[in-house]
């Protein structure tokens, strides 16, 4: 499948699972820019940035961990309900909190190395959160995996990538042009929550992918 069809077939998906994936993540999302916003506004901008890595390492795991459960969920024809997704989400915070924490990481050192390494990590790693959820692998274990299932298929996961961010970090910086800082706080967390928001369609594209690229030869193709 080209990227153009995982495309097609996961905004279909959105479209159709948006007040449920609202319903599911949205009360997290805002509470993650809220949090992120109390910080800020308490370290003032000269704040620490791992303030703000840790803030995503308490809230991100939970509605994301939910998020590729309710997507296994559906690809199998099930709907459970919200509260059962956050269980199990909350079951996996601890594996999956270390696994966020150290993919930034070394997202982090690959981008501030001329930008290119910490690109190529973030499409090598792009399957490690489904492989921990929903295969029930460690961290590490699951990152190695993730290598594993990405080599041969590294351009049709960055082309996936870039035709989902490319348009959402243009239009952060769109945002930011029409209202740059210092803003109100309120519209601070409109603006932190929706960007937010829109980047789970990224999570949606790579669960479309994983399930091309990770489903065992004995088992026919899975999908949303």
């Amino acid at each position: 499948m080209n990227p153009f069809e995982v495309l097609r077939d996961s905004l279909y998906f959105f479209q159709r699972n948006l007040g449920r994936i609202a319903v599911l993540c949205l009360p997290l999302v805002i509470l993650e820019a809220l949090l992120q916003l109390l910080v800020d506004h308490s370290q003032g901008p000269e704040a620490f940035p791992g303030f703000s890595v840790v803030v995503g390492l308490l809230v991100y795991p939970l509605y994301t961990g939910a998020l590729i459960l309710f997507l296994d969920a559906r690809s199998r024809g099930e709907s459970p309900s919200t509260m059962a997704l956050l269980s199990a989400a909350a079951r996996l915070w601890p594996r999956f909190a270390l696994l966020t924490a150290v993919s930034t990481l070394l997202i982090l050192v690959g981008l501030s190395l001329y930008f290119l390494p910490g690109i190529w990590l973030m499409v090598m790693l792009a399957f490690a959160e489904y492989l921990l959820v929903l295969r029930n692998m460690q961290p590490l274990a699951a990152m190695r995996e993730s290598m594993r299932l990405v080599r041969g298929n590294f351009l049709r996961i960055l082309v996936c990538i870039l035709c989902v961010m490319g348009p959402l970090w243009l239009l952060r910086g769109a945002t930011m042009s029409i209202y740059p800082p210092p803003q109100n706080p309120m519209l601070t967390l409109v603006i932190e929550s929706a960007h937010s928001f829109l980047q789970l369609f990224t999570s949606v594209v790579l669960f479309r992918l994983f399930m091309l690229i990770g489903q065992t030869p004995d088992k026919p193709e899975g999908g949303i």
